[in-house]
């Protein structure tokens, strides 16, 4: 579950004026100690404030975002069960909550938890129909679920058309991920061209676009795509991730990608919807598996197996370079 909701502050229950009520500052520095990464540190804040005040809705919400980055999902559910008690006609709140249990069902592979996945977004889209990223969470539970705990082709194109109403943009990206589902990359191609076309003023479509045709191993798309990226925002950090990814798919400058990919390790926060450390630490092996040297891609796969034991794509290169060399 990729894409960063910015928090609504209408969405704060009114508490009893003996409970102290977490200010505007207090949420501020929250936000800005969470975007930095530094999540033990945000952690430590929200629990002094739902000391003070156990009822305070949007503690229990930003608590359980920094559970989802730890990858903590129990205590993430149980946080943002909390904030959806306190506040149920909020739909960033469901919404969260389905990721949370997202990422449980998942880990536990609990048929039972994915159902509770498609309950708490569809609850986020009826609250608040206009909610873009929720009804992209629902489309992407569409598609990807087994239909025995509701997944369904048809639902999931129903909420792309509902997306395009509501911007044009975003529905071409719903439309893209649906045709990229279904195996339809020339028609998800198109419809990524026409993103470009709008030329988005915002880095995220951009990045989106890169990691499909990263996906495709085209290396020039991507490096197409990130040089449109840099003249939204040349600063954006995320860039040197994916100019080095792509110069390592198109092999144009191995020298400018290991800086890039090592730029982004020094420079990035930990953050899930941010390109991973243990994705660079991949592309790392991957360059240096090129170029013939095998002892360090194997070391830089290993170490993005210990960042991410789920990546398969590491796990593979670096059993194969195991085998060759011995």
């Amino acid at each position: 579950m990729k894409r960063l909701l910015a928090f609504l502050a209408a969405s704060v229950v009114l508490l009893l004026p003996v409970a102290r009520m977490a200010s505007a500052d207090d949420l501020s520095a929250v936000q800005a100690q969470f975007q930095s990464g530094n999540y033990t540190m945000a952690m430590n804040t929200l629990r002094a404030l739902i000391s003070q005040n156990p009822n305070d809705a949007a503690a229990h919400y930003w608590l359980g975002r920094c559970y989802i980055e730890k990858s903590d999902y129990d205590n993430a559910v149980t946080q943002l069960q909390q904030a959806v008690q306190l506040t149920p006609n909020s739909s960033d709140f469901h919404d969260w909550l389905g990721r949370a249990y997202g990422g449980k069902a998942d880990r536990e592979r609990s048929f039972l938890l994915a159902r509770r996945v498609k309950k708490e977004f569809l609850a986020a889209v009826q609250l608040d129909p206009s909610n873009i990223e929720a009804r992209r969470d629902l489309e992407d539970y569409l598609l990807e679920a087994p239909w025995i705990v509701g997944g369904s082709n048809e639902d999931a194109l129903a909420q792309v058309k509902a997306i395009a109403l509501l911007d044009p943009l975003s529905g071409h990206l719903a439309r893209a991920d649906y045709d990229a589902y279904l195996g339809k990359k020339d028609k998800a191609a198109a419809e990524y061209s026409a993103v470009l076309a709008m030329k988005p003023r915002k880095m995220v479509p951009y990045f989106e676009i890169a990691d499909f045709y990263a996906r495709q191993g085209n290396g020039a798309e991507v490096e197409q795509v990130t040089q449109a990226a840099a003249q939204v925002n040349s600063k954006d950090v995320r860039l040197a991730f994916y100019r080095g990814m792509g110069r390592v798919l198109s092999g144009t400058d191995f020298t400018a990608a290991e800086e890039d990919l090592k730029s982004y390790l020094a420079s990035s926060p930990q953050r899930s919807d941010w390109p991973s450390h243990a994705a660079s630490r991949y592309w790392l092996g991957r360059l240096y598996e090129k170029e013939g040297n095998k002892m360090e891609a194997a070391e830089q796969y290993r170490a993005s197996l210990q960042l991410d034991p789920r990546r398969n794509d590491a796990r593979k290169r670096l059993e194969a370079l195991e085998k060759s060399l011995h």
